[in-house]
Order: structure tokens, then sequence, then C-alpha cells
């Protein structure tokens, strides 16, 4: 690739051969050429996905022990990286092709912003749109700029969206791998809130896969995701990166993402609300939402 390259792509895969060629032809068809693609597989039985990534002229291929999820890839890939820039794509996924161009140019004309993100098209397992957009808010402020108190217990960062500053993940350090899958990505998200501010693309850049064996299709894998979130909140009080004022708003946001469980586990939904205020019961607004969810 001659030049160090500005942007590194990093891909875990794990049994999806079909899906990853797809995945990697929308990264080589990029508009914006001064990438590495760094495809890091999981383990996975078999030779085929080596031969796919040596089909092509410009991908770096490594295999490692099946860790159970993407963060260990997704750190193995970090590892190897040499991009100013660091980009996550899922095996199933799809860029549009002008993704990287746009989101390059973002942070090139936005020094005081680390990180850069989107919304996303919705295809089904065959690559059909569905005509629905995923991580679009209603007012697309909700997502851009300083958004830690905006964003923790309410909403994340579509996974395959979001270009990153490298300095930005050598402050924030890598993905928990203790973190069970589909929750990872959120965990890391939210932590990158607090080091810098997020500019949000109010256009699909990306096609977001559903499909029958998506990790993140599985809500009851989501019950603990607040308490994950609370030790990221917690952290950040104890380094005074925000007001008491504003943990306790933050707390707030989280024993309301736990209500919203109230269906899926009622148990662990309310022992969760009690690690996370043992006075939750005392806040009508709270009750409200598990009444809510109860009658629905």
């Amino acid at each position: 690739m001659g030049s160090t390259p500005l942007v590194s792509v990093i891909v875990p895969t794990y049994k999806r051969e079909a899906y990853l060629k797809l995945t990697l032809e929308s990264i080589v068809s990029q508009t914006y050429k001064n990438i590495e693609i760094i495809v890091v597989d999981d383990g996975t039985p078999g030779d085929e996905n080596e031969i796919l990534c040596n089909s092509f002229s410009s991908i770096a291929y490594f295999k490692i022990e099946n860790t159970g999820g993407p963060s260990g890839p997704r750190n193995f890939g970090i590892s190897k990286s040499n991009g100013a820039y660091i980009a996550f794509v899922d095996d199933d996924d799809i860029w549009l092709p002008q993704k990287l161009q746009v989101q390059v140019d973002i942070l090139e004309e936005n020094n005081d912003f680390g990180l850069v993100h989107s919304c996303c098209n919705i295809i089904d397992e065959y690559g059909l749109e569905t005509g629905e957009v995923i991580g679009r808010p209603g007012k697309p402020l909700v997502k851009h700029g300083k958004v830690f108190m905006r964003m923790i217990g309410n909403w994340t960062i579509m996974m395959p969206t979001p270009l990153v500053r490298k300095d930005v993940i050598d402050k924030v350090g890598l993905f928990n791998q203790n973190i069970p899958a589909a929750l990872e990505d959120v965990e890391y998200w939210s932590r990158c809130a607090f080091h810098t501010k997020f500019y949000y693309v109010d256009e699909p850049l990306v096609n977001y896969r559903q499909h029958s064996s998506n990790i993140s299709t599985n809500n009851k894998k989501y019950i603990n995701l607040p308490l994950y979130l609370f030790k990221v909140v917690k952290q950040k009080h104890k380094q005074n990166i925000f007001s008491k004022e504003s943990y306790k708003k933050l707390v707030s946001n989280l024993c309301f993402m736990q209500a919203k469980m109230f269906k899926i586990n009622v148990l662990k939904t309310v022992s969760n609300l009690f690690v996370l205020n043992p006075f939750w019961f005392s806040r009508f607004s709270i009750l409200k939402v598990i009444i809510k969810k109860t009658i629905s």
C-alpha cells in the first residue's frame, strides 16, 4: 500500500464466509482509498475465510483462538493497526461507497471531534432494504457534540458506523472482553463519550443487516447492561469528570433503562434496581415505567 494508511478498518469474523465476502467488497469499493483492512477470524474451523481474504490484494488476515465474541478480535485488530483513524465493521454489514470519505473529511475539518458516526439502512438476510432506518434520533443534535449526559442509559452508536481517532482509543482503552457479546459495544462507546465529542451525520452510511443469527437479537442479554454502564459512570465520577448532580442524573437514566426491562426478567430487574439505587422504589417516575411495562 506504500504510505502509512490513514484509516485502519477492523473486521471481526466467525463462520460467515458468504456475508464476509460482501462486507469486504463494500470496504474495497470505498471512494476513499488510503486504508488498510484487517480481518480477524475468531477461530472459524477450516481455511475458507483465509482463502477468501487472500483473493483480495489489500487485506491482512489473522486467525486467533476462539474468544466467543467480537471484543477479542477487535482488540487484536487494534493492536495490528497503523492508521490515525480506526473503523469497525462486523462481517454481515455493508458500507455504502462514500462512507469513509464523508467521515474522514469531517474529522479532518473538525479537530475537536474524536469520533464521527451515523444512522443505518436496515437490510434483511438477502441484502434487500426494508425501508427502515435505525439509529436516527428524532432530533439530530441528541447524538451530536458532548453527548454523555444524553447518551448513557438512552442510546448507543450503531457499531458499523463510527470512525474514531486512534488517540481517542489510546485514552479510552480496549473493548471489555469480560462483558457478554452484544453489550460490549454499548459499554465501549459510552466510555468514549466521556473522552471526546461525537459528530453525528444524519444520513445512512451503512446497510445494517438484520437476521436470525444477529448477536443483538436476544433481548435477555441486555438485562445486566445498566450495571455495566453503572460501573463506567462510577469510575468516571471518581475521576471528577462531572458533577455530583450529573452523577445522580446518569444513575437515574440507568434506573429508567433497567425498569424498561421489567417484563424480560422481573426478579433480575428489581435486583439490579437496588444495586443502581437502593431507594429506587421511592421514585414514582420509575414505578410508572414498571406499571406501563406490566400492563402493556
